[in-house]
């Protein structure tokens, strides 16, 4: 493998994320959304998961399933806001399922490549100013720019591949006035 760059997808999961992802599934029993004989099996492929393709596999077609530990900072919208300064979102983090920017005349970088998304979907309203919005996504993310307003700024989709089935759908509105709103695949990636 040495030399190839790695999807995010393919991406080699740890045992506190297989286990945070089965301790979600009792919810969902309970909310009638599974059987148990799904539990089960979920949680056998949870527990076994290797990559975070598998482990997603789990909970991609249960809305809003979350465990109690991040439901609050999952069910608030998290706002990124910037004068002339710089923000980045990046790392490990739990996405919610709406997301405010707010950039002046500096710099927020949100990047979802090693974050994890339990939702289906995924709305971003950014507003720019003189300032530049960098938004990465995982490959076979879908990105639907459901509004697009500029004055004299760029608004740019560079993230254009056919969408992977069970990946999550990211709904853009952007309003730029000079500045740039831009979103793109990470660097280096096949």
């Amino acid at each position: 493998m040495a030399g190839h760059e790695v999807e995010p997808r393919d991406l080699r999961v740890s045992d506190a994320e297989r286990e945070h992802v089965a301790g979600l599934l009792p919810k969902a029993v309970g909310r009638g959304l599974i059987t148990l004989d799904e539990f089960t099996e979920r949680t056998d492929v949870a527990l076994a998961a290797r990559t975070r393709a598998e482990l997603n596999s789990v909970l991609v077609d249960l809305p809003d399933v979350r465990h109690a530990d991040v439901a609050p900072a999952a069910t608030q919208p998290l706002m990124l806001r910037t004068g002339a300064g710089s923000v980045k979102q990046h790392g490990h983090w739990v996405v919610p399922t709406a997301i405010d920017v707010e950039c002046g005349m500096g710099n927020i970088t949100l990047d979802f490549t090693e974050a994890i998304c339990p939702h289906h979907e995924v709305t971003l309203a950014a507003t720019v100013g003189s300032g530049n919005v960098t938004v990465i996504v995982p490959r076979g993310w879908h990105v639907v720019m459901e509004e697009a307003i500029s004055g004299m700024g760029n608004i740019m989709n560079k993230a254009t591949d056919p969408p992977k089935p069970g990946l999550p759908v990211l709904r853009v509105h952007g309003r730029v006035r000079m500045g740039n709103l831009k979103i793109r695949y990470p660097r280096g990636r096949a």
